[in-house]
């Protein structure tokens, strides 16, 4: 790897309403689990081949890391929020007031979503998103109308598909991931079945419909997983029948335990998702306190030396990691220079 020739920057303290609060020196990070492994691979990278300390990176869900991002400026606060999805409006109001007005948002590249069985399980090796909708959404269609969901098998509703038990652990609603979910499997799933135009038939507004398609079923055949992709392998391994939603940098490194599936049609792999064949795939983001950058040691040139082509080009160690390269990434390195925010 090239090194890096950085100065260390001068530890600034921030101004608190009771006094000053003490400086640190090294970068804090917390957010998407699909983001920790490549963000992990950077900050072990930067304080191996710069002069700064090695950045804290933390998991526990995008949500969760914006929420912390969002309580505050200063060095008792984070500087980073990694995310496996685009900061929403209320969320930078919630920043806004807080006191956290200039946010800059880095985009890293891309990855997909992809479902994962126990390798020695039922042949779960291909699937569509009509599949999985009518799997795990409360209603169906059955015989042109709209029923509560009477399969309890994957073979009640495609005969080609494993005569076992439907249960599926996904991702639960702090995670990014669950957005990405609902949005390119479930709300797909939900309108090709005709779910959607039947829930509008019924008097539903199409927003009320929108929303109806993306619930799911509570009898315990969808089970949401707080934790990270480690808690849904866990829970994979105790279920033979069982499928999971994971990244696919996760599943790439667990191919001793997994088997993957197909969605309608295309396997996932770095080129299909770099092509956009692969339906399931999303930008992935860290976002970042302008306010800290001259104030935490290191952080903007840690944000530097994780979008350089060394780290995220499609040669990098990132992309070896399963990161799809961003093929506008120069882009992003302009921004960056620029420190350009989004507020």
């Amino acid at each position: 790897m090239t090194s890096l020739k950085i100065s260390l920057a001068a530890a600034v303290s921030f101004s608190i309403m009771n006094g000053a609060a003490v400086a640190r020196d090294q970068v804090q990070i917390a957010g998407s689990s699909t983001v920790l492994p490549y963000a992990s691979i950077v900050a072990e990278a930067f304080g191996d081949n710069t002069d700064f300390p090695t950045p804290v990176v933390e998991s526990g869900g995008s949500s969760a890391g914006l929420k912390r991002f969002c309580q505050g400026v200063g060095v008792e606060h984070t500087d980073i929020a990694n995310a496996s999805r685009k900061i929403r409006d209320k969320e930078v109001q919630a920043c806004a007031a807080n006191g956290v007005t200039d946010i800059m948002e880095i985009r890293i590249g891309y990855d997909g979503i992809v479902f994962a069985s126990q390798i020695d399980g039922p042949a779960y090796t291909t699937f569509t998103q009509s599949d999985i909708f009518n799997a795990l959404a409360p209603k169906v269609m059955v015989d042109g109308e709209l029923v509560d969901n009477p399969y309890t098998k994957w073979s009640d509703f495609n005969s080609d598909l494993p005569d076992a038990e439907i249960l599926a652990f996904i991702p639960g609603t702090k995670h990014g991931t669950r957005e990405v979910f609902e949005e390119k499997i479930v709300a797909v799933g939900c309108e090709a079945t005709g779910a959607m135009e039947a829930m509008i038939s019924g008097g539903m507004s199409e927003d009320e419909a929108e929303n109806a398609c993306l619930e799911v079923r509570t009898d315990g055949r969808s089970i949401d997983i707080d934790g990270d992709y480690t808690e849904t392998l866990a829970s994979i391994d105790a279920n033979a029948n069982g499928i999971g939603v994971f990244g696919l940098a996760f599943y790439e490194n667990n191919t001793d335990r997994l088997k993957v599936a197909t969605m309608a049609g295309v396997s996932p792999s770095t080129e299909t998702i770099a092509s956009g064949d692969y339906p399931v795939s999303r930008p992935l983001y860290f976002y970042v306190k302008k306010a800290h950058i001259g104030v935490v040691p290191g952080l903007k040139e840690y944000i530097q030396f994780f979008i350089s082509d060394e780290l995220a080009g499609p040669d990098g160690p990132l992309a070896n990691y399963g990161l799809v390269s961003d093929p506008e990434l120069a882009d992003t390195q302009a921004a960056v220079s620029g420190e350009a925010t989004i507020n």
